[in-house]
């Protein structure tokens, strides 16, 4: 094996076992290189532009890491969001990303991944950048999280919403007026108000 490709796969295990062909050019390797290396198993292609070793990684949240990958102007949403803020029992089919209303979304095999579109004035609120093992993710905080647990109720499920509200107050220590002010934000003020004040 050549260094060139010994370094590669070096460099795929410090990215704890997942990265993008972006980060894998930036970093100076080039396509035969990278071909040479999933040819010979070391390395597996996961999707477009997606790679792992082929003996798995080493990541706490690999599908939210992989999708962000995938999506890097996409922000985690919803039911991913609340497990990411361990503020649900609910596990999530796919990964939920919100992206401005009217931007195209990406095709992606791996992860499975739901696309909601947001208004664009108020897609950014809220946002939280949290740091995996070397990658950086884009996830709503958990009362922006809430909030829009109420928005899509219809889609996601009323009891979901009103647990993981109650879950944020009682468990996580997020202030009511946190919640009113995104509540106000994405237009569900009249519906969050009552389920919140039951609560405290």
């Amino acid at each position: 094996m050549t260094n060139k490709k010994r370094d590669l796969i070096g460099f795929v295990k410090n990215r704890s076992g997942l990265v993008g062909y972006s980060e894998i050019k930036k970093a100076g390797f080039d396509k035969a290189v990278l071909r040479s290396v999933v040819k010979s198993g070391r390395i597996k292609r996961v999707d477009r532009g997606l790679y792992r070793l082929t003996e798995g990684t080493q990541l706490s949240y690999p599908d939210l890491v992989a999708a962000s990958i995938k999506v890097p102007k996409g922000i985690i949403c919803l039911l991913s969001a609340l497990a990411f803020h361990e503020a649900t029992s609910e596990i999530p089919r796919y990964v939920q990303i919100a992206i401005p209303r009217g931007k195209h979304a990406n095709k992606i095999k791996y992860p499975p991944v739901k696309y909601y579109h947001y208004a664009p004035d108020i897609w950014e609120e809220g946002l939280e950048d949290h740091n995996i093992q070397g990658h950086c993710i884009r996830v709503y905080s958990l009362a922006r999280t809430v909030v829009d647990c109420f928005k899509f109720r219809n889609k996601i499920g009323m009891d979901v919403a009103r647990d993981a509200l109650k879950v944020a107050v009682k468990e996580k220590g997020i202030k009511p007026k946190e919640i009113i002010r995104y509540a106000k934000l994405c237009r569900v003020e009249s519906v969050i108000k009552p389920v919140l004040e039951a609560i405290i």
